[in-house]
């Protein structure tokens, strides 16, 4: 049968909806998923990007200095940028920093290794806009090694972030602090591995300064991670405060489910209110169990006060001779120290706290296994020490 020129077009013409739908579903949008192979290319791709967009990064080296500025995913389609292979990571090496975001949205970095940088690791901050700060940014299964080697150089620096995410990554060699936050809000640094090192400095292993609030700090591991392996609060210029002046460093930060080994004083309440640490595991602290410290102006700032300190197991020896170190200017009264399991590994001693403390737990040997590891484990089975300490953490509702 003949098929006139007309009678076809309109065939085709009918059927366009149906062909139409067809390259709809199976057709990629242009650059949704894009491979890149050097430094180059990682910049060419970084300023077209758009939401949904994944750039994915072959083995190799990028060196530094990557600027990256005003990119923007969206909450249901962020922009990742990962690692092809995330068993040869792509290498980022030398130079002042690896990786600078500036006013950057709903942003995810995956599987990327850093090394070496003299300035900071990973830099991710507002762009000096206080009133906007950056949302969404995820860091997942990144290692950020050899930062510094001492000074204030942050392996990962984080400044006006709201809504973000630290998963999953690994920090060996820092100057300053391991991951340093200013104004920083609504986060969670979760199933990371701080690791101090010979020879570089490490002030503190995670800091939450200049006004952070609402952060959850949970299930990592710190070996050696500083003089303070979580400084809760700290001392920020008051012109750095975010997103504006306020009476507290730090407030409502939680610390729960983390194993730490070492360190001078594994947890810092530091000009800081209304903050919580619980279900940890404390393994052998160079001198302190913890500090409650004012190292800002009480004309301007709240005394530190209101911490809570709870089901928490210690265990400590003779290098602890003052379990809490206060400073002046702050209220250690106003502490709450509930159902914390205290074991001195040579000797007898109960520990001298600020405030009485209410069913508390005292030399029981929770016979723990792998105790300097992340795969540490409690041998003992009596049922003073059931849901104390790291492994038994759980999240609240």
């Amino acid at each position: 049968m003949r098929i006139t020129q007309r009678r076809f077009t309109n065939r085709v013409l009918r059927a366009m909806p149906v062909i139409l739908i067809f390259l709809t579903l199976e057709a990629p949008a242009p650059g949704a998923d894009i491979m890149v192979r050097d430094a180059k290319e990682l910049r060419d791709e970084l300023r077209g990007a758009q939401p949904g967009a994944t750039i994915r990064l072959a083995p190799g080296n990028y060196g530094s200095g990557i600027g990256v500025k005003d990119l923007n995913g969206t909450k249901d389609k962020p922009i990742v940028i990962t690692g092809a292979d995330a068993r040869n990571r792509p290498l980022f090496a030398g130079g002042n920093e690896a990786i600078h975001f500036i006013n950057c949205n709903y942003i995810t970095l995956r599987d990327i290794k850093v090394s070496g940088c003299s300035g900071n690791g990973i830099n991710a901050d507002d762009g000096g806009s206080f009133d906007t700060p950056s949302r969404g940014m995820v860091f997942e299964n990144v290692t950020i090694e050899n930062v510094g080697p001492t000074g204030n150089r942050d392996g990962l620096k984080l400044s006006g972030l709201d809504y973000f995410v630290v998963r999953n990554c690994r920090i060996s060699g820092w100057g300053g602090s391991a991951i340093d936050m200013v104004g920083c809000h609504d986060g969670v640094i979760e199933r990371c591995q701080f690791l101090g090192k010979q020879g570089f400095s490490q002030s503190t292993g995670i800091q939450t300064k200049g006004g952070s609030e609402n952060i959850m700090i949970k299930q990592n591991f710190f070996k050696n991670a500083g003089g303070r392996a979580v400084n809760i609060g700290g001392s920020t210029g008051l012109q750095y405060f975010r997103p504006t002046l306020r009476d507290y460093e730090a407030k409502a930060i939680e610390v729960a489910g983390n194993h730490f080994v070492g360190s001078m004083a594994p947890v810092a309440y530091v000009t800081s209110i209304k903050c919580l640490v619980r279900q940890n595991t404390i393994i052998n602290p160079e001198k302190w169990v913890m500090r409650i410290l004012q190292e800002q102006p009480t004309d301007k700032f709240q005394p530190c006060q209101q911490g809570v300190f709870e089901a928490n197991l210690v265990v400590f020896d003779r290098r602890v001779r003052t379990f809490v170190n206060i400073g002046p200017n702050t209220k250690p009264e106003t502490f709450v120290f509930r159902r914390n399991a205290w074991f001195c590994s040579d000797g007898n001693r109960r520990p001298s706290l600020p405030a009485k403390e209410v069913d508390g737990v005292y030399q029981i040997d929770p016979k723990l296994q792998n105790l300097e590891t992340p795969s540490l484990k409690v041998g003992s089975r009596n049922l003073k020490l059931q849901g104390i300490g790291a492994h038994a953490f759980r999240m609240r509702d």
